[in-house]
Parts: structure tokens; sequence; C-alpha cells
């Protein structure tokens, strides 16, 4: 990315439209309600030759004391200062606002460039409001239309002559890097490196402590927290080197028991959790120390798990607790009763306030993912079967004898196996969960999703088709002579 550009404007003037515009996907949550966007949201940006780090802002606010609004408008403020070009994005139908006014003395002080935009332009009603702009005293502002993709053109127009300046700085400060080019195969473990990360997504009910968590992390607030729930609406990723591994962390919106969601904004931030969830390699299920493993914490974990992820559950305010122990080990035997198909997932503690517990957290996250990746050769598999069929042999429902044959590994990611057999649709559960369990202890694959596919192989004599087709061929030639 050659450069930065903030997008900033009051509420509802069609940022995160614009933003969803330039990074050519609907990564944004927008709404016709004001005041949706309360993150920094970043993405790769692109205006035709143009390539750039898009960042989507909440909506300035009027507020300067400690309530919600005002965080928002710190955390933009400090968006303006890092920066590289600002866009100043107002509202052409409803013109100059006081409001529009005071945030344009601040960019004036603060950003290092601005560029002012007139949104929603399109037709006669936004000309009045284009003609206002020019009191702002910011330069010729831009008509553009960002749910119709109208003005880009002047956009790119003034943006090209200020990026020469930081493709420039960019390349001077670039890195050598040696890339090792060899063959790749596709269901390989896959390297964590700087330009593919380790995707994690931070899940759990709302006020659980995701947004302070992810802050603690980073080593500095860039995510918006507070004593409210349900502050975060976005599925917010940031990048981050985590003892020295690179990773990718999403923060997503707390998520209520689904009768409880009902407004279409909640909806929507629930939606962009669950893509978030499809997208990670690593699940952090966080849970709150004083009401764990609550019904909607267990929907969760079990999303995940069907998800095919890899499950790490943290427990989050453990400075709170005064019986530690105690409370710890009621917390196993309980996720090993209720979560039994994530059964030997690590259980870290933390404080997401103090940092305490994070190491052991990022190490967890580390062994999940690589249980995750975990490959056993089919020699390896053919012997454990054969002694596991010799210990439990499988049943004989209705007198069938079901044979299993042969076991190789499908694919990683999680690790997912088949099983040659004869009458897989008769073979009970019960047994599959023995065969499951099995390869979980005797493997070294705790808490992993294992995917378990029987599949039939009835003895076939290769000589049948041929006869019946050599059968056929003389019935016709025998027709023949009788007509």
């Amino acid at each position: 990315m050659s450069f930065s550009l903030a997008i900033v404007g009051r509420p509802n003037v069609g940022k995160s439209t614009l933003f969803n515009r330039l990074v050519g996907r609907k990564l944004a949550i927008v709404d016709d309600q004001p005041g949706v966007t309360r993150d920094l949201r970043d993405g790769e940006a692109k205006l035709w030759d143009l390539h750039f780090t898009a960042i989507d802002t909440a909506g300035l606010e009027d507020a300067t004391d400690d309530s919600l609004p005002a965080r928002m408008r710190r955390l933009t403020e400090r968006a303006v200062e890092e920066a590289d070009i600002c866009l100043f994005v107002i509202d052409a139908r409803t013109g100059i606002t006081p409001t529009d006014e005071v945030f344009a003395e601040i960019l004036r002080k603060r950003a290092k460039h601005v560029i002012l935009a007139c949104n929603k332009a399109e037709g006669s009603a936004g000309e009045a409001g284009l003609i206002e702009a020019w009191g702002l005293g910011l330069g010729e502002p831009l008509a553009i239309s960002a749910e119709h993709g109208e003005g880009l053109e002047d956009l790119y127009a003034v943006l090209l002559p200020l990026s020469e300046g930081f493709e420039e700085r960019a390349a001077s400060e670039a890195p050598e890097v040696d890339v090792d080019v060899g063959d790749e195969d596709e269901d390989a473990p896959r390297p964590i490196t700087a330009d593919k990360p380790l995707q994690i997504a931070v899940v759990g009910r709302p006020n659980a402590g995701k947004s302070t968590l992810v802050n603690k992390v980073l080593g500095e607030e860039r995510l918006l927290t507070g004593p409210e729930a349900g502050i975060t609406r976005d599925a917010i990723s940031v990048g981050v080197e985590w003892g020295g591994v690179p990773m990718r962390i999403f923060d997503t919106a707390g998520m209520r028991k689904k009768a409880r969601v009902q407004e279409k904004l909640e909806k929507l931030s629930v939606a962009d959790g669950l893509r978030a969830v499809r997208f990670a390699e690593v699940v952090v299920v966080l849970l709150d120390a004083a009401i764990p493993f609550e019904v909607q914490d267990l929907k969760i974990a079990d999303l995940a798990e069907r998800e095919g992820r890899a499950v790490v559950v943290a427990v989050n305010k453990w400075d709170a607790e005064t019986e530690k122990q105690e409370k710890l080990r009621d917390m196993r035997a309980t996720f090993e009763q209720v979560l039994p198909q994530l059964r030997g997932a690590p259980l870290v503690t933390i404080s997401a306030r103090t940092g305490k517990g994070l190491d052991k957290l990022q190490q967890a996250i580390l062994e999940a993912h690589r249980v995750w990746n975990r490959r056993v050769t089919t020699g390896q598999l053919n012997r454990w079967l054969e002694g596991m069929v010799s210990r439990h042999p499988p049943p004989a429902p209705q007198g069938k004898r079901i044979k299993l044959r042969y076991m190789t590994q499908a694919k990683t990611r999680p690790p997912g196996f088949v099983v040659m057999c004869s009458h897989p649709d008769k073979l009970p559960t019960s047994y599959r969960r023995y065969l499951v369990n099995g390869l979980r202890e005797d493997f070294d694959m705790p808490g992993t999703p294992i995917r378990l596919t029987m599949r039939s192989q009835a003895s076939q004599n290769p000589y049948k088709n041929k006869r019946e087709k050599n059968a056929g061929a003389l019935r016709k030639h025998l027709d023949k002579k009788k007509k």
C-alpha cells in the first residue's frame, strides 16, 4: 500500500458506503440509522491503478466527555492524525451544518492532507450544498455519489499527484525479503508468514471483554471499549505480530440469543461475526468468569466446531475470582460434559484488563492451529484401525457383519478421515464416536474438530459387466438371424 486514506465526517453522510465502494466488497455494515460505524476499519482499496489503505471511521460527534460518542470521536481523531490523507465527506443534500464547520477546523489543524467530498450529489438536489462547501475553506469540493459510483474519477485525479510522494517513501522504506519458491502441497500445513498471517476470530456474548482483549494484545486502544454492552458492531480485523508470530485478529460483535436479536442492525452485526468465524483458522470463545458456559456460550462454541475451526476457550475476568482453583476444576468438568465434541480443547484463564494469562492464550492458539493441521500417514492409520477393531469389533445389526477394510486421511484443516467399509449406513453413531475419540487420544488431536466419513467398498466381480455386455451382443445377433 502506498498511502492511507481516512474517510471522516458526520454520522450518516455515506462514509461506509464509500469505503465499501473503494475496497470493492461490503466489508462495513451500512444502514440508514446514524452512528452505525463505531470502530476503525481498514481495507485494501483500489481506484484504477492506485492501491492504498482505506480507513472507515465513526461519525464525528460534537462531544468531549467520557460518553460513548466522545470515545468514538477520540478514536476518529487519532485516525485523522495517523492517516496520510483525510477525505472529509459531507452530505450535499443537507448542506453545511455547524458540526461540519467545527470538524473542518479540526482537520485543518491535525490532518496532513485534506480532500473535501460532497456525497449524495447526484441530480440537482445537491447543487446548493456543493456551492456551500466552498465556504469551509478546504479547497474545491468534489461532487460524488458513493451509492452510484459517480465522481470517483475526480477523486482519482486529486489522489494521483499526492500518491507519488508516498510511493517513493514506501519504496525507500521497504525491507528486502528473500522469497522461497518451491513445490507446494495445497493440503499441506500452511506456513504462517507476514503475507499470510494466522487468522483468529474472538467471539462470545456481549460485554465478555473481546475488544479489551484485542486492545491488550495490540498494546494500544485500537478498538472502542466501555461498560456498555454491544459496543462493537462490525467484525474488525487488525494485524499484529504476537510473540513473533504474524496474526490477524477479528474482533466480533457480541452474539445474544437468537430470539433476542430483533433489530436489523444487530442481525447485520451477528451475520458479520459469523462470517469472521468462517474465515478464521482458530476461534477463541471468550467467556465471562462470573457466568461461564451459559446456553449461548455453548451454541457459539458448537458453531465454531461445526464450521470446522480450531477452538480455544478463554475465561476472561479471572482476576476478579476468589476461589480460583475450585472454580477452574468445576469449569473443566462442565466443559467436558457439555461440549464432548470439543473434548481436550484448551481452556485458558485470562484477564484482558491486566494482561495476565495472555502468554498462555497465545501458546494455546498456536498449539490448536498445529493440531488443526495434523496429518497422519495411511500406514499408521490402518495399523491403528486394525487394533481398534480387534479390541472392539463393530456390531452386526440385523445379523449383517460390518467390515472396516481400509482407512486414509482425506484432508486437514480440520483433519478429515475416510473409512472404506461394508454397510456404512448401518454403523451406529456410538461406534463412530469410539473411533473419533481413539483418533484424538492416539494421534494427539485434542479439541480439534474431526470429520469421519464411512464409505461403501462392496467387493464386485470385475467380469460381471463384461459378461452381461457379451450376453446382450449375442442375443442381438441371434435375433437378427431369426429375422
